[in-house]
């Protein structure tokens, strides 16, 4: 049940068309883990705990730099040198007491991706590499976890959500490109909107996916451009001979893929 600032607080949601009360306590039971704390983690962050998200769990061993805070909203000048848990934590206690917040301040792995997923509902992968990407994407299928996938780079990025059953980041993208095919955001840059756009539509999904509302970005990839403002919706269908949620998958336990961190 709500208590009466609640009502308050949340009220533009409760007023909400196929949302309401009913949807507002199932984000006040939900627990969301945020796999990254910088450019598409800070939207995420701001905006599940701004509308309510019981717990939010955030993991990351990175620390805030100087040339972060042109992006990663959630940190401020003065939080420089601080691990970026501490300070998302901190933003989010002052945004919303309601929530609750678990830190993990390391990098996932494949010996703790499993053990940190486990007790939330709904995983939300900004993260910047393609190692990590994938180590995320293997994860949460084998755990049977919902996931949302969120890239971005230059002018724009793009965004996939994934539940049991639907396609999984290796049904359209099968292996890791080559590490010389690879363009990171500190040698052709990211523009600063750009990041917030495609992290405020990561956070969108985990919100009507706990709201149980909505059409999510499944079986689907989400583009957007800034320079010409476009969005583009691809559509396509679980591979039954993916790696790793085909009918005979060749892919059974977690591994690690070596690239160098691109720091959005």
């Amino acid at each position: 049940m709500l208590n009466s600032e609640q009502h308050t607080r949340y009220s533009r949601h409760l007023r909400l068309e196929d949302f309401g009360t009913e949807g507002q306590e199932r984000l006040l039971r939900g627990k969301v883990l945020l796999i990254g704390a910088g450019g598409l983690g800070s939207p995420c962050a701001l905006y599940l705990a701004a509308s309510g998200v019981g717990t939010i769990g955030i993991v990351d061993g990175d620390f805030v730099s100087l040339d972060n805070l042109q992006r990663q909203v959630i940190h401020f000048s003065d939080d420089l040198g601080k691990k970026k848990v501490c300070s998302a934590s901190e933003k989010i206690s002052r945004i919303n007491p309601d929530v609750k917040v678990e830190t993990y301040p390391t990098f996932l792995t494949q010996d703790n991706a499993l053990d940190i997923i486990s007790p939330y509902d709904f995983v939300i992968d900004c993260t910047d590499t393609f190692a990590s990407k994938y180590l995320v994407n293997d994860a949460c299928v084998m755990a049977g976890k919902a996931f949302c996938c969120g890239g971005v780079l230059k002018w724009g990025g793009h965004v996939m959500t994934h539940v049991s059953g639907t396609a999984c980041y290796r049904c359209l993208f099968p292996e890791p490109p080559e590490r010389s095919q690879v363009e990171t955001c500190s040698t052709v840059g990211v523009l600063s909107p750009a990041v917030g756009i495609m992290g405020t539509i990561q956070a969108c999904e985990a919100l009507k996916y706990l709201a149980q509302t909505g059409q999510l970005l499944t079986n689907s990839l989400l583009t957007f451009d800034a320079r010409s403002m476009e969005f583009m919706h691809m559509e396509f269908d679980r591979n039954e001979d993916c790696p790793l949620c085909g009918k005979n998958p060749a892919i059974t336990e977690l591994q690690e893929y070596a690239f160098m961190p691109c720091k959005k």
